[in-house]
């Protein structure tokens, strides 16, 4: 692929905020809660059965951003939770989201995660399919040993709609026809419902107000949905190092995101014929991948895509505001902006 055109795209998200602090300043508050959280996973997903144990050990050794828990135990601290089952919840959001990922990464027949073999690569699909049912299932099991059957109900909920969207996608694979409506229907079934979860929850565990329970359900979704577009994006814009995969990885897989959906939109009959011709050979032609980020850099697709993910970045930011101040409230405030201006 072109290096200069490369560089070029990954210049366009240049970290725009300089005082915005790392990831590890951010959960410095929560540091020992997150520890927590980590031991919660590493229990439960211990088994007599060497299978289980060695790829729940080769999941989990790999920390990650932990963005979901993080959100569940501040938005919890944020209404001044005092009890300690959101450690619980938080390695159960995390679970999820992990099986989750086991299914994506057969259906898109991911080579790599975060710059290591996926498990479907090492073990087959057949174990990596029943490995994700296993964690889904014993999330569920162990969800039902919290005193607040409504927690059981949305963990239940949220399962199934993340299924129904990754389903969604699936449907749409390969087809350039797909609408930006049909897009964000799809992030916010497969990301935004489990962020939406993990703030929800945390203000359940502190039996917050109802109105207080739609804001953070607000905020969640908000965030989420910020976060996944700029997923999408850093697959147009990212290096591939930091990201642990080659860039338009994504368009490779069959999906369809929005800088292409952007493009599309604003293409002329000829323009389309042209793209889609880039996108049917992208596997075989090796400049097509260089035509056609060429294409979508020009077009100002990508700036439309970062300032898509900034209005849900602000929203964010405008509903948080709305709670008392305290320093949870200025983490959450702050999360918005680390995700807009990270690079993996």
């Amino acid at each position: 692929m072109n290096k200069s055109l490369e560089k070029s795209a990954r210049e366009f998200l240049q970290p725009k905020f300089k005082s915005i602090p790392s990831l590890k300043e951010l959960y410095s508050t929560i540091k020992k809660d997150l520890t927590a959280v980590e031991k919660d996973l590493k229990m439960f997903t211990k088994s007599n059965n060497p299978i289980i144990s060695d790829i729940s050990s080769y999941l989990f050794k790999n920390e990650g951003k932990r963005i979901r828990p993080a959100l569940l135990i501040l938005c919890s601290k944020l209404l001044r939770y005092q009890g300690q089952e959101h450690i619980r919840m938080s390695a159960l959001i995390e679970t999820i989201h992990t099986a989750s990922l086991l299914h994506d990464d057969i259906i898109d027949d991911s080579p790599l995660r975060r710059g290591q073999k996926t498990v479907h690569t090492k073990w087959g699909n057949n174990i990596t399919v029943l490995l994700g049912d296993y964690l889904y299932i014993k999330t569920l099991g162990l969800s039902l040993e919290s005193r607040n059957q409504d927690i059981v109900r949305i963990l239940t909920d949220t399962s199934s709609e993340m299924i129904d969207g990754e389903l969604q996608e699936y449907f749409y694979s390969g087809n350039l026809d797909l609408e930006e409506e049909d897009y964000l229907e799809i992030l916010k079934k497969k990301t935004a419902s489990l962020f939406n979860a993990s703030c929800l929850i945390g203000g359940m565990l502190a039996e917050c107000k109802d109105k207080d329970k739609e804001k953070l359900s607000d905020y969640g979704h908000n965030i989420g949905m910020a976060f996944q577009i700029i997923d999408d994006l850093l697959d147009y814009t990212g290096d591939q190092k930091e990201l642990g995969k080659p860039v338009l990885s994504d368009l490779l897989e069959g999906r369809i995101t929005l800088p292409l959906i952007y493009t599309l939109k604003k293409a002329s009959l000829s323009e389309k014929k042209y793209i889609s011709g880039l996108v049917s050979n992208i596997k075989a032609d090796g400049s097509a991948r260089s035509k056609l980020l060429k294409f979508i850099i020009s077009n100002g697709a990508l700036d439309y895509t970062i300032k898509k993910a900034d209005d849900y970045s602000l929203k964010s930011k405008e509903i948080i505001s709305q709670f008392p101040e305290s320093i949870y409230r200025d983490i959450l405030a702050l999360i918005p902006d680390f995700l807009l201006q990270r690079r993996t």
